[in-house]
């Protein structure tokens, strides 16, 4: 008999079929209008390959504990031990390190997307415990968005317009007349959410921009980054040149007059010194279309033409968090800031700028206005973090300065790490030295339900079970509902829920009762909805059903926000509303990084050349792009039938324009060879004239497959490529997108990358 549960997952809800005890189907949301393939892929965490199954200890650290060689990582047996030994060994860490080098010294990770659950949230259940016996290291900020927010924090006031809380996209489907997007607004990135989504929007508010004749312009190195139905202008710009497109545009807007001048004396400050640059009063050139033509590669004479067309319209700028993810990268979130503000149309219906349309699949959806469920991490004792793509330089140099938001700190000296629920070898720039960084800390611990090869590079491996083994919810600021997650199957071998592993460490090291606050599973899943649920009746009058009305029918609508216009009150009485601004206004002049001087972060929105890109490139180089995949989120289920998919021979593929494959003798379906100072990998080439030429694309998630000898990684892992630096002294968030490589066809029989990935784990695993 067929047993229907529903569930969730971060590409969105479905209802998982059950026959005894095996998850035999999977059916989509019903009030779900477009549900991503990849709810399709969930049976496959119920096999038992790449699970970890048993709790489990280096064989070199089990026997010299900190003094081991830790060079043994990833390359010595594991030993199967018990679930009480493993507990036993991981508190007496904690408390050893603690008693020793202090809190700091504990690093938390815990960076990833393991579940979309509010409750069984595997880092914010560490930190809870951590908390509790007095703290540890955190990270601020996300590798997906880090310097956008930074930058917006300090000119806009808070990040809600990165965030999901700039104009809704129905807004923009019924106002706007002319759209440029600056990245992507794709299906292929909006089928995930943080926290889960129940139903994806962004087709359908396309489809009404079409519908209505909307003048579209995609600024992208890839023509794929809207569908194709859209029949978007493809403006194919230089990766990393989208700022000087930007000031290009508003010195045009400038030279010409159109500037809305009413808004920027009303609404912004520090508008001189950014006219002023653009007039080119400082280094003597005008920010024009020509100007902006020679770096960006786009013809002087479109440029013109849509300036002049963007004043003289309902004018809507939307930027793709991955614009950010670069040197430099909290230019173009300024300087789109900035030509929107002469434009003039912020606080207007359809009108302005926003950030981050499909770059998760509730941005720019109707928002949720009551409180979302969630555990608490409770009170921090300490107050030490690292911005999150810094952790190499934090391992490699503990005790060194950085500086973050105008902030001059230093990086602790990290003895443990344990990361719960993530894979920084999927996740962080320049694999090879993250790899020599890792030997660094005295303990790693990793617990996971997949043996990633962050797994695979630890002391103490825990088995957490997945989130079909357990019950859980899900619901976040961006989803219009709140949604159950019911457990599907039993948990595989030994595996044990996040919440109950560190529940059983919490009771070793004292500290249970306030970390489970008296709760089980169901009873925390019961009390978080409940709170949820009393937030929108007192505070919205809105409605929602008991929880096992809800728990019985596996959704429950929340309150929203629906037609929502960003700074609309502040555009009609900026004295009324003020941002949280150093002078309550836009800032296009900061009179704080004008003091702070940094030279890569400056006092107005600019163009600074990044460490790489196509304008400084040597003969052959092509500048390397890493976006997410199509068939799976970030490294989850990537031996998923949809993520098998898009691979040829166990590995990713690279797009390459067809002129760059013709010069280099690749043709298309070839395994080729990617290399740059940093390290080497191997992908099949995917040779399609959607790509601009100059420019290679190569999806990241491929799980860290290094060759037994020197050579190329295997898997097609474009972080052994990109460039581990911080985007400024002030944002420091990762500019995996500035990279530049060179590319070849690769000679001889390189495998099959999945089938030697196994093979690696088969010979460290216990026998």
């Amino acid at each position: 008999m067929i047993t229907r549960v529903p569930h969730c997952s971060h590409w969105g809800a479905y209802t998982l079929l059950v026959d005894e005890g095996r998850i035999v189907g999977v059916e989509p949301f019903a009030h779900d209008p477009a549900p991503s393939e990849l709810i399709h892929s969930v049976p496959a965490w119920a096999s038992p390959e790449r699970r970890v199954m048993r709790p489990m200890v280096r064989e070199g650290w089990l026997a010299d504990r900190q003094q081991s060689d830790r060079r043994g990582r990833g390359r010595e047996r594991f030993v199967p031990v018990s679930w009480d030994a493993a507990l036993d060994l991981v508190a007496g860490e904690i408390r050893r390190v603690s008693a020793d080098h202090g809190n700091a010294a504990i690093f938390a990770g815990s960076y990833g997307w393991t579940s979309c659950g509010r409750f069984h949230h595997a880092s914010t259940l560490l930190k809870r415990m951590l908390n509790l016996v007095g703290g540890f290291t955190g990270h601020v900020d996300t590798y997906s968005i880090a310097a956008g927010p930074v930058i917006l924090r300090h000119t806009l006031g808070d990040d809600r317009a990165c965030g999901g809380q700039a104009n809704t996209l129905d807004s923009i489907a019924e106002h706007s007349q002319t759209l440029v997007v600056f990245g992507a607004m794709s299906p292929r990135t909006a089928q995930s959410e943080a926290g889960g989504i129940g139903a994806h929007h962004l087709e359908t508010y396309l489809r009404r921009i079409v519908e209505r004749g909307v003048r579209v312009i995609l600024v992208s190195p890839l023509k794929d980054d809207l569908p194709d139905w859209v029949e978007a202008e493809w403006w194919p710009i230089r990766p990393n040149t989208d700022t000087a497109l930007m000031l290009g545009l508003a010195g045009e807007i400038v030279r010409s007059g159109q500037q809305d001048s009413d808004f920027l004396a009303r609404c912004t400050s520090g508008s001189e010194l950014y006219l002023a640059y653009l007039r080119g009063e400082g280094d003597g050139r005008p920010k024009d279309a020509e100007w902006a033509s020679i770096i960006t590669g786009l013809p002087a004479e479109a440029i013109r033409a849509l300036a002049r067309d963007l004043p003289r319209t309902r004018s809507m700028l939307t930027v793709s968090w991955s614009l950010q993810r670069a040197h430099h990268g909290e230019q173009p979130f300024w300087a789109a800031l900035g030509l929107a503000a002469v434009i003039g149309q912020i606080g207007r219906p359809g009108g302005g700028v926003g950030y981050g349309y499909g770059s998760l699949g509730g941005v720019g959806a109707p928002f949720a206005i009551g409180k979302s469920p969630a555990m608490s991490q409770l009170s921090k004792p300490i107050n030490s973090f690292i911005p999150v793509a810094r952790i190499s330089d934090m391992l490699l140099n503990p005790g060194g300065p950085y500086s973050y938001e105008g902030e001059d700190r230093r990086y602790p000296d990290i003895r443990l790490v344990y990361w719960a629920g993530g894979n920084p070898f999927h996740h962080h720039q320049d694999l090879n030295r993250l790899s020599e960084a890792w030997t660094r800390p005295e303990t790693i611990i990793v617990q996971d339900p997949m043996f990633t090869a962050t797994a695979k590079r630890a002391d103490i491996v825990l088995p957490a079970s997945t989130s079909i083994e357990r019950n859980d919810l899900a619901g976040n600021k961006r989803s219009d509902f709140i949604l159950a997650m019911g457990q599907a199957i039993a948990p595989l071998g030994e595996a044990r829920s996040d919440f109950d592993i560190f529940n059983a460490l919490s009771g070793k090291l004292g500290v249970a009762a306030a970390f489970n606050e008296g709760r089980d599973e169901m009873g925390w899943i019961r009390h978080l909805y409940e709170e949820s649920r009393n937030h929108a009746q007192r505070h919205h009058h809105f409605a929602m059903p008991d929880f096992e009305t809800f728990w019985a029918q596996g959704h429950a609508p929340c309150p929203v926000q629906r037609d929502h216009t960003y700074l609309a009150a502040f555009r009609e009485d900026p004295g009324a509303h003020p941002l949280d601004t150093e002078s309550g206004l836009i800032v296009l002049g900061s009179a704080t990084l004008a003091r702070l001087g940094y030279a890569d972060c400056g006092a107005h929105p600019a163009w600074i050349e990044p460490a790489e890109w196509l304008g400084r490139a040597q003969a052959g180089e092509l500048h390397l792009i890493s976006h997410q995949p199509k068939g799976r989120l970030h490294s989850q289920l990537e031996t998923a039938e949809a993520s098998l998919a898009g691979k040829r021979e166990g590995r990713e593929q690279v797009m390459l324009h067809p002129d760059d494959a013709s010069v280099r003798g690749i043709a298309d379906g070839q395994t080729v060879r990617l290399w740059n100072a940093r390290g080497a990998c191997l992908a099949t080439a995917q040779v399609t004239d959607s790509v601009a030429a100059g420019v290679a694309i190569l999806p990241t998630g491929a799980w860290f497959t290094p060759a037994e000898a020197e050579g190329p990684e295997l898997s097609g892992n474009p972080n052994v490529l990109t460039l581990d630096i911080g985007s400024s002294a002030f944002g420091q968030g990762c500019s995996a997108h500035t990279c530049l490589v060179r590319i070849e066809a690769h000679a001889g029989d390189a495998g099959d990358a999945v089938r030697i990935y196994d093979a690696h784990l088969a010979a460290i695993l216990p026998t």
